[in-house]
């Protein structure tokens, strides 16, 4: 399910998109490796210039929390996500001054993480 604000897309400044990515497959959201290869890829995919490396890191204390974060600036803006381990969720969230195709976005991430149910929030900021 997919809910959008096409209220401010006239005017824009900013498009972003949080895609909270359900029963996902654990090795995938588990991996620094491939959490780093996703974000290349959604980036070529999006046309998005990545400026600097992509930071990957596995904590948390809480085990509501514990998982990998990612966080990777785009010359538009930026793209981070957060792993949950023990619901094997992921959320996903890009936010960027140049346009980009969230159903392009919300499919790839459904398809790279293997995710069993997805849904997501567009909204055009001014």
């Amino acid at each position: 399910m997919r809910l959008v604000n096409y209220d401010n897309r006239k005017n824009y400044w900013g498009q972003e998109i949080a895609i909270d990515l359900y029963d996902c497959d654990p090795e995938i959201i588990r991996s620094h490796r491939k959490i780093t290869e996703f974000v290349i890829k959604l980036c070529k995919l999006i046309k998005m210039k990545r400026y600097g490396k992509c930071h990957v890191v596995n904590f948390g204390e809480e085990e509501r929390v514990a998982g990998y974060s990612m966080f990777q600036l785009i010359e538009t803006s930026n793209v981070s996500g957060h792993f949950a381990n023990a619901t094997n969720n992921a959320y996903i969230n890009i936010f960027s001054c140049k346009e980009f195709d969230e159903k392009v976005v919300e499919d790839f991430c459904v398809e790279f993480f293997k995710a069993k149910d997805v849904r997501s929030i567009v909204n055009y900021r001014t």
